[in-house]
C-alpha cells in the first residue's frame, strides 16, 4: 500500500496498543511502519534492480526485524528521559508492531511479497486488496483525526479527560479495516467461484485468479488459464450482477518452439518467471531471428501501483540466444512516485 496509508495504520496500532507512548516512540513507529516502501526507489536504477529489490528485502521477516531494531534504538536515544527496561520494551514492541502491520497489509494485496528473503525466492500475496484502497485510507484517517476533533470540542466546553486521547478511535478504525479486508476475502471467493463455473471458448479453466481493483470492493480483475489461452476479464460480484466469458480479452499461448525454449533457459526470463503469476509469452520474427517477450497479465492495472517489468530475449533463426534482458513494459509504464 502507499506510504500515507501505512503511516496512518502505524499511528493507529501504536495509539491503540500503547496509548501513553512518548512522542519519540510514536514518531519512530510511524516512520518504521512506512519506510519499507523505500524499495520503490530501486526503479530509478533499472528494471533488473526493481525486480530484485521491490517487495523483497524491506518486506521480508528479516528486513522487518532489522528496521524495527534500527528505529527502536533511534527512539531510545531521542527519548528525553533516561529509558528504563519498561520504556525500552514499549519502544521495541510499538515499532515492531508497526513494521509487522506494514508487511501484513501488503500481504493482502495483489503484488507479491518475498517474505522469506533471502532464504526463499517465493512471493506471497492474497490478492484481496489493491495497492491503493480509498476505503482503507478513509477508515484510518477517520480513526486518527475524529477523536482529536472531538477532544478539542470537549475541551472548548470545559470538560477535560485524563484518558489517553484517540485510543478508542484507533481501535475502532483497525477493527473496521480488518472487517473490510475480511469482506473482500469473501467477495474474492465469490469471484473465483463464478469464473470456475464457466467454460471459455469451449475449454474448462485450469487455473483461476481474481485480483482486487481499487475503485470498488465488487470490482475484480479476473484471469482464467485454459489449455490454449489466458482469458483476461472484468468481473462484478455485486448482488444481481453477472458476467459473460465471451467478453474476456483472449491471449492465446504460443506454440512450442526452439526460440521460446531457449528464452526460458536464460537468466533474465528465469528471474521474471519467479515473480510472475500469469506469464504470457509472444514470439515475433525479426530480421536477425526471433524476439521473445514475456509479460505478466496479473500486473496491477492501477497506475499508482508502480512500474511494470517484462523479459525480452533475442535469438538467431536456429533458436540460439543472442541477448536477454529485463525491460520496462512500455504498454503499462506508469509514474512510480
Amino acid at each position: 500500500m502507499d506510504a500515507f496509508t501505512h503511516g496512518l495504520a502505524s499511528y493507529c496500532v501504536t495509539r491503540a496498543a500503547f496509548p501513553r507512548a512518548a512522542r519519540a516512540t510514536m514518531l519512530a513507529a510511524i516512520l518504521a511502519g512506512s519506510v519499507a516502501n523505500i524499495d520503490q526507489f530501486s526503479g530509478t536504477v533499472g528494471p533488473s534492480a526493481y525486480l530484485a529489490w521491490h517487495r523483497t528485502v524491506t518486506h521480508s521477516m528479516l528486513g522487518t526485524l532489522v528496521i524495527a531494531i534500527i528505529f527502536s534504538v533511534a527512539a531510545a536515544f531521542a527519548t528525553r528521559r533516561q529509558p528504563n527496561a519498561d520504556r525500552l520494551r514499549t519502544i521495541l514492541l510499538a515499532v515492531l508492531a508497526a513494521c509487522a502491520l506494514h508487511v501484513a497489509m501488503d500481504l493482502t494485496q495483489n503484488e507479491g511479497v518475498q517474505l522469506l528473503w533471502p532464504f526463499r525466492a517465493q512471493r506471497y500475496s492474497a490478492d484481496w486488496v489493491a495497492y491503493f484502497d480509498l476505503w482503507i485510507l478513509l477508515i484510518l484517517l477517520t480513526g486518527a483525526l475524529l477523536p482529536q476533533l472531538l477532544a478539542l470540542v470537549t475541551e472548548e466546553i470545559g470538560a477535560k479527560s485524563k484518558a489517553p486521547r484517540g485510543r478508542i478511535g484507533a481501535i475502532i478504525a483497525l477493527l473496521a479495516v480488518f472487517l473490510y479486508i475480511g469482506t473482500r476475502f469473501i467477495l474474492q471467493g465469490n469471484a473465483v467461484a463464478a469464473m470456475e463455473a464457466r467454460t471459455y471458448r469451449g475449454e474448462l479453466p485450469r487455473r483461476v485468479a481474481a485480483f482486487a481493483e481499487s475503485d470498488s470492493p465488487f470490482h475484480w480483475h479476473g484471469i482464467v488459464e485454459t489449455e490454449r489461452a489466458l482469458h483476461d476479464l472484468d468481473l462484478n460480484v455485486a448482488p444481481g450482477s453477472s458476467f459473460s466469458p465471451d467478453a474476456a480479452v483472449v491471449s492465446y499461448k504460443p506454440e512450442a518452439s526452439a526460440p521460446l525454449d531457449a528464452a526460458r533457459s536464460t537468466e533474465s526470463v528465469r528471474r521474471f518467471l519467479q515473480a510472475a503469476k500469469f506469464p504470457k509469452a509472444s514470439v515475433e520474427k525479426t530480421n536477425t531471428g526471433y524476439r521473445v517477450q514475456i509479460r505478466d497479465l496479473a500486473e496491477p492495472r492501477d497506475a499508482r501501483s508502480g512500474l511494470r517489468v517484462m523479459a525480452i530475449a533475442e535469438t538467431d533463426p536456429n533458436g540460439k540466444v543472442l541477448t536477454d534482458e529485463l525491460a520496462w513494459d512500455q504498454k503499462k509504464l506508469s509514474v512510480i512516485f
